[in-house]
């Protein structure tokens, strides 16, 4: 099986191994060479496959030696020796498994909006104010683990509520790689736990929706003015005393869609407005990718559903102190440190389960 399934994926690089060859090749024609712009383009494209053909090829020297060792097991009588052999097969093992999913990784292509920033939703769902004080719990969970990545979050929007939770509470992620961390969080996440309002010291059970956006940049969508609708009004978001109480809040409507975004977390009308309209393109350039996609629309509504306790990604277990992840069966008892902002453990299984079924999909 490993042998044919290594076979396959050796055919797969041969057409890469030709790209390369043909390229060296191309790259010591002198008229190539006079031509500045080709041979950029050529040197470049070279740089590009060398760092594919140097991994195929230390995989390969890896598989070698792996048979050549377990060759010579077979005509091996001294256990000493045996016993070296054994330890040394099972080292090339690990490296020719590891090289093979650095191989398999070079692959398979990169999501193209893996390194844009993120619209963050974080909506109260079934659970009345439970489950917005949860809510709170996921916002200050990925602030945390934000802090921890080097991105920047800003609040957007907010609808709090007076025990302290959020009805719902809109951010913006700025930061490398903010999507390919933040993509596999789309969904209803479940908390149960017994609420500060519960005298009885019974577990309910609440449910919280996060819906993750890629930002969309300028180009890509056209705001005409005619379309758009803008209210302002006097913040009352998050803030306190420090809040400009003046006319500062934006509130704008996208006409044709009846999309309508709120912003009223900075000081000014114009930074309001300006944070506004980034979130307007995102919403628009998800609408419309839903319009074009009947499947991109069937695919985040299971993500996100109704915010109904019954359809969940992850239970937050507060009694066991357990997370589980029910999209690939993890369970971890570190709940606190998860809302502490220590996702990577859980970010990391979900890539690899990512990368684990687009390799299957491709047929190893």
């Amino acid at each position: 099986m490993a042998e044919s399934f290594d076979e396959h994926l050796a055919s797969l690089f041969q057409g890469v191994i030709r790209e390369y060859k043909n390229l060296e090749e191309r790259l010591q024609d002198p008229e190539v060479f006079k031509n500045r712009g080709e041979y950029r383009r050529l040197a470049k494209r070279h740089g590009e496959l060398h760092a594919w053909v140097r991994a195929y090829r230390e995989w390969e020297e890896q598989r070698r030696r792996l048979q050549e060792t377990r060759e010579m097991t077979r005509d091996e009588t001294d256990p000493e020796m045996l016993a070296y052999l054994e330890e040394e097969i099972a080292l090339l093992e690990r490296q020719v498994k590891e090289k093979r999913r650095e191989l398999l990784n070079r692959w398979v292509p990169a999501d193209p909006r893996d390194e844009r920033n993120v619209i963050l939703e974080i909506r109260a769902g079934t659970g009345g104010h439970e489950a917005a004080l949860f809510a709170a719990d996921l916002f200050r969970m990925y602030l945390r683990y934000g802090e921890k990545r080097g991105w920047r979050i800003h609040v957007l929007d907010a609808h709090s509520t007076d025990l302290g939770g959020y009805r719902e509470i809109v951010l913006l992620v700025e930061g490398r790689g903010a999507f390919s961390r933040l993509k596999y969080e789309s969904g209803i996440h479940r908390v149960q736990r017994v609420p500060v309002t519960e005298t009885g010291g019974r577990i309910h059970t609440s449910a919280v929706t996060v819906a993750v956006l890629p930002e969309v940049e300028d180009v890509e969508i056209t705001l005409r003015d005619e379309e758009l609708r803008m209210d302002v009004f006097s913040s009352s978001g998050p803030g306190g005393q420090h809040v400009n109480k003046s006319m500062t809040a934006v509130r704008i409507t996208h006409l044709p869609t009846g999309i309508v975004v709120v912003c009223q977390d900075e000081r000014s009308l114009g930074q309001n407005r300006r944070k506004a309209l980034r979130v307007l393109r995102s919403r628009l350039h998800d609408y419309f990718r839903r319009r074009q996609a009947q499947d991109l629309d069937a695919a985040r509504k299971a993500q996100v559903g109704r915010g109904d306790r019954s359809e969940k990604i992850r239970t937050y277990n507060f009694p066991q102190n357990r997370v589980t992840d029910h999209r690939i069966g993890l369970t971890l008892y570190r709940l606190e440190d998860i809302l502490n902002g220590d996702l990577d453990p859980l970010v990391e299984a979900l890539v690899r389960h990512d990368r684990d079924t687009q390799f299957k999909a491709m047929g190893f």
